[in-house]
């Protein structure tokens, strides 16, 4: 597991190549944006036609997050479906293989904007989790409480290598607040550099990059220290 350590509010966490992010001490996986049902909602409002397999994707990565790691307890970050009530309308295959995830670990899903939380699925629903110094929620807030966890935005960067660009998926970490990547397939995201983005995080924030071999770089479109 090429898994990338760094520190956020003197604890060490990892940034998974797969865009999960996994805390040792507490051996707990945090995903964000699973957007679970998405191409199912699509087909059924008339919207932009997805691979019908693109929540059969989500729950392979999140199956292989979970072996690699051995985590105890996962928290799902908001938007885990792409509407409400979307969880009664995925195949049966998709529907045993969550419940079969979910066996034997500790569950938390965060309300996201897209869905209140998929009540009639196990595991515990809540707005906001607080574990020692980290605060987990969906949308990070104008002035956040120190070590505020958050998705919502589907950040990603674009990193140049030998003369050619390369975008992806990518976490976004400054001194006060971490913001996941969409964990989902096709889920899309927006670029760092966007002003709702660099509103949010201070000049010293950084980019962790996802992929293969996750990798850090200062975050794109930030106003340099002088």
């Amino acid at each position: 597991m090429n898994a990338l350590p760094f520190s956020f509010q003197d604890q060490v966490l990892h940034a998974l190549p797969s865009g999960g992010l996994f805390w040792p001490a507490e051996n707990l996986l945090v995903v964000s944006d699973l957007h679970l049902g998405k191409s199912a909602r699509a087909a059924r409002f008339g919207g932009a036609q997805l691979p019908p397999y693109e929540t059969t994707e989500t729950l392979t990565k999140l199956s292989t997050d979970l072996a690699a790691t051995n985590a105890k307890t996962v928290i799902c970050l908001g938007d885990s479906f792409d509407a409400p009530a979307l969880q009664s309308t995925l195949p049966d295959a998709d529907l045993q293989t969550l419940t079969t995830l979910q066996a034997g670990l500790d569950w938390v899903w965060i309300e996201g904007n897209h869905d209140p939380g998929p009540v009639q699925l196990g595991g515990t629903h809540k707005r906001l989790l607080t574990i020692g110094q980290l605060h987990f929620q969906h949308i990070a807030q104008e002035a956040p409480a120190p070590g505020e966890v958050t998705g919502h935005y589907h950040p990603k960067a674009t990193l140049c290598l030998r003369g050619r660009a390369h975008t992806r998926p990518c976490f976004l970490v400054d001194e006060t607040r971490l913001i996941l990547p969409a964990y989902g397939a096709f889920t899309g995201g927006l670029h760092s550099h966007n002003p709702v983005l660099t509103r949010l995080m201070s000049n010293t924030a950084q980019a962790i990059l996802t992929g293969p071999r996750p990798c850090k770089i200062p975050m794109p479109g930030l106003v340099p220290l002088s």
